[in-house]
């Protein structure tokens, strides 16, 4: 008990130490930007009574010490200041466009996981042979192509040439404004409208953003896979389960890969948040209403405070996600209890 509560105590003092941290970092980010809050928000041509009157508003005439400490005050409150290009609270804002980054990143996680593992195992077992240099070739093109490569290319060819594809955005015109926000994930909310239209326009529209992601991120979960699994497959106890005659699909799937799972936990964590911070590149192109598009319009238009907002954001998923990835070693390693 004494150990399990040390070892809970350092976690915890962790996560608070890398909160600490990150509130920090987006505090200088704000400072040192070569931007001034004050005139971003009244404008170049603002009177100078106006200007010093709205920097006292927003205590920057304070020391910086001062202003850190009202900086904590408003996180502490959700206050994540205004958003001087949609004049909604930064708040309201990530809440409206988070859901979208979430669904995009959820759907290509799902996919890379459920073809990138098989094909890491696969690759594993047919160590050396052709199957395994043709999926190690996949995937070295996977991660190595760029993201908006991809994205360009597949818009050329499956929207604009073979006009098999929708094109950018989250969904059609003649859907747009007709579905009621409940959830924010598009998918979920024409299934409880029960439109079935526009589900099958928004799974359309999805289709292309999901798979680049996927691909991308199914090329690292594939690899790190074979990397584990050849591991794992030299192990005396595959050796073993071989000698007493089990099949080779139950020594892999039985023996050899739950000690892979365990390190696959912490890889598929990684890739997620990956996925929710890299998907700005995929948004962007894509014209995907989502918290990386709100991020990108955002920094360059300088509107500072979406910027520190997002980029908390994304901060606290990576800090999550670790959290949950450790206590998922926990539950699932008996020896790390």
């Amino acid at each position: 008990m004494n150990r399990r509560f040390k070892s809970l105590a350092a976690t915890l003092s962790s996560v608070l130490l890398t909160l600490f941290g990150l509130t920090v970092l987006t505090f200088l980010i704000g400072r040192v930007m070569p931007v001034d809050p004050v005139i971003a928000a009244v404008g170049d041509n603002a009177p100078e009574d106006v200007i010093l009157r709205v920097r006292t508003e927003m205590g920057l005439d304070q020391p910086i010490p001062v202003q850190f400490l009202h900086y904590l005050y408003q996180l502490a409150h959700g206050d994540f200041g205004m958003s001087v290009l949609t004049k909604n609270p930064v708040a309201q804002d990530i809440v409206r466009f988070f859901p979208a980054t979430f669904e995009l990143a959820t759907a290509a996680l799902l996919l890379a996981a459920l073809i990138g593992i098989p094909l890491g195992v696969w690759a594993a077992v047919r160590r050396g042979s052709f199957t395994d240099q043709a999926i190690r070739v996949v995937c070295l093109a996977g991660h190595s192509v760029p993201v908006f490569m991809l994205s360009l290319i597949s818009l050329l060819v499956f929207y604009s040439a073979l006009d098999i594809a929708p094109g950018p955005g989250r969904q059609d015109i003649v859907y747009d404004g007709m579905i009621d926000t409940v959830t924010g994930i598009l998918t979920i909310d024409t299934l409880i409208a029960g439109d079935l239209g526009a589900f099958w326009d928004a799974l359309a529209h999805m289709a292309q953003p999901v798979i680049i992601l996927a691909y991308f991120s199914m090329a690292y979960i594939a690899r790190m896979t074979r990397a584990f699994m050849i591991d794992a497959l030299k192990g005396e106890f595959v050796i073993t389960a071989r000698a007493k005659g089990l099949t080779l699909t139950k020594v892999i799937w039985g023996h050899a890969f739950p000690t892979v799972a365990v390190q696959l936990v912490t890889v598929i964590a990684l890739t997620y948040a990956g996925l929710l911070e890299g998907a700005v590149v995929t948004e962007t192109v894509f014209s995907w209403p989502g918290i990386g598009q709100y991020l990108t319009v955002s920094l360059m238009n300088a509107d500072m405070n979406p910027v520190i907002g997002t980029t908390l954001l994304i901060g606290l998923i990576y800090v999550g996600l670790n959290l949950i990835a450790d206590i998922l070693y926990r539950v699932l390693d008996p020896r790390v209890k």
